[in-house]
């Protein structure tokens, strides 16, 4: 019998525990739109997307991605956001269908984390992530598509030992099989968060112990930039004025 069923009337105790008394974030004030003339972003995805654990969208995943982006160009840098906490691949997948989208050359998905929660299977919500992809290229013009990973929850604060273990496995999962779903496609590419946002998750997290920072969006999205600007050819940071 594997670590998983042993533990598994242990876990669903847990997992009910966490979700009934973990602390609640607000998603981060502000427009969830921005003009810009160098490039355009489409940025879809569950609570970190939407920017949990921040005050505002300026110092969230979107605002601190465009910044970061603006600064390599030398000018602004349009976004859109479809976000909602608690989205899973597939819901979010169903929120892009039903928005208006704006042109975009980007597309960026931060999407994984309920996909392992709610213990959908990597390949129903590797499906939908696809799918995302193929929205986003066939009505807003997108040419590039960076998904992010699946962050290490074996490290997120809010949840206890064993679940914590858990979640952390099947966040590797996850990650693993996107990695090799993607592999090949000159479109497509795949973000792992930074080493230090790796190494030392608990330092950079919001209050909740689930949601980045301020200080964790704004790393995560210079890690973002970085490979936005390789996939396009843009100038990197060490060449940015």
């Amino acid at each position: 019998m594997t670590p998983e069923l042993l533990l598994g009337p242990l876990l669903l105790w847990q997992g009910r525990r966490v979700r009934a008394t973990a602390l609640r974030l607000p998603e981060a004030a502000g427009p969830r739109t921005a003009e810009g003339s160098a490039l355009r972003l489409l940025i879809v995805g569950d609570s970190s997307a939407a920017g949990v654990g921040a005050a505002h969208q300026d110092e969230a995943l979107a605002g601190r991605l465009a910044q970061a982006l603006a600064a390599r160009l030398g000018r602004p840098v349009g976004w859109q956001l479809v976000a909602t906490s608690g989205h899973s691949s597939e819901q979010a997948l169903a929120a892009l269908a039903a928005t208006e989208l704006a042109p975009a050359d980007v597309l960026v998905t931060a999407l994984g984390v309920n996909d392992v929660v709610d213990r959908v299977a990597p390949l129903q919500a590797l499906a939908a992530l696809e799918r995302i992809h193929a929205l986003a290229t066939e009505r807003a013009g997108v040419r590039l598509s960076v998904h992010c990973a699946a962050p290490p929850m074996q490290q997120f604060p809010l949840l206890p030992q064993p679940l914590r273990w858990f979640f952390g496995r099947q966040a590797a999962r996850f990650n693993a099989a996107l990695t090799s779903s993607v592999a090949g496609q000159a479109s497509r590419r795949v973000l792992h968060l930074p080493e230090e946002m790796q190494s030392n998750a608990a330092a950079l997290m919001a209050e909740d112990g689930f949601h980045p920072s301020p200080a964790g969006y704004a790393l995560w999205a210079e890690a973002l930039a970085d490979q936005i600007a390789s996939g396009l050819g843009l100038p990197c940071r060490s060449m940015a004025t």
